[in-house]
């Protein structure tokens, strides 16, 4: 009975040593006091990834490693719509944790949380993938998304946490730890492609210039006659179509199934979102949809989303 255990135990500790010197913790100056989270250094050049509502609306900080090593920080960037930030830090910092994706992830799956929550500095916990697909919503007071494929792990998570790796078995980071929504119920953003796209608009402009569409819709099984014609099993429902959007414009109505967009299928929320970066706006999306048992094919034009 001993040997599993030996075994859980040389993984735990091995990611542990790892990632441990990898994460620091952060002070950020808040109205009134400060405030703390947690970061992964993510690149050589200095530069942690954590949570955009851990650095709000400050531009500098301090983040200390389980060295005790000090350094002052200047946020880079932040996007309250995906809960990501990106930090520089002025002095050294330790070598650059390694990012892994999210996509490869099971159920089930060992991970480990390694973070400063309560402002405890190199505690790490351990569980496992307790669900995938999840949906968080986030904002700034102004405008609400639901980010996607969020991550939830009973890997104990606490205030301070945020910002923190949550990693594989193998000491790759596949995601930041950015809520606890309840007793043994902890979320993290994946990382994923969609989050490198972000990062990367982050690294090039401080923030992230999206496309908006107005649709809401939830992933659906595939009607078994529509199946056979399409060859698909999931779509996407349009639940709702914003007054006045491009999707409205374009004719798009409650009820549709959606299978493709901009020439590719879509199957779940994620899928049509990150169509929706900077590249797409004013410029024509095909969407193909079934509507009462017929083929539609539709163009809409996305805008800039605006208010963020």
């Amino acid at each position: 009975m001993g040997e599993p255990l030996d075994a859980y135990s040389q993984v735990v500790s091995a990611v542990a040593r790892e990632l441990t010197p990898r994460v620091a913790a952060l002070r950020v100056p808040r109205r009134g006091g400060a405030g703390g989270g947690s970061a992964v250094v993510f690149d050589a050049a200095g530069l942690l990834l954590t949570n955009a509502h851990v650095v709000g609306s400050a531009r500098e900080g301090r983040a200390a490693f389980s060295d005790g090593t000090v350094t002052s920080f200047e946020v880079v960037g932040a996007d309250p719509l995906s809960d990501l930030a990106v930090v520089r830090a002025a002095g050294d910092v330790p070598p650059p944790a390694v990012l892994g994706d999210s996509d490869e992830l099971v159920v089930g799956q060992l991970v480990v949380a390694v973070g400063n929550p309560l402002g405890l500095a190199g505690s790490v916990t351990a569980g496992v993938v307790s669900a995938l697909g999840r949906s968080l919503p986030v904002g700034d007071g102004r405008a609400v998304r639901l980010v996607e494929d969020v991550i939830q792990t009973d890997a104990a998570l606490n205030p301070g946490s945020s910002g923190g790796a949550l990693a594989d078995a193998r000491g790759r980071v596949v995601g930041v730890s950015t809520a606890v929504a309840g007793v043994g119920l902890g979320l993290a953003i994946p990382v994923n492609g969609t989050s490198r796209r972000i990062v990367g608009a982050l690294l090039r402009e401080g923030r992230v210039r999206r496309a908006f569409l107005g649709l809401v819709t939830v992933p659906v099984p595939v009607p078994a006659g529509l199946r056979e014609r399409t060859g698909r099993r999931e779509a996407l429902r349009v639940a709702e179509v914003v007054a006045g959007s491009p999707a409205e414009r374009a004719g798009l109505r409650r009820g549709d199934l959606v299978l493709s967009a901009g020439g590719v299928p879509v199957d779940r929320a994620q899928g049509l979102q990150r169509l929706l970066f900077a590249e797409a706006i004013g410029r024509p999306l095909p969407v193909t949809v079934v509507r009462n048992g017929a083929m539609v094919d539709v163009i809409a034009e996305p805008v800039e989303l605006t208010g963020v």
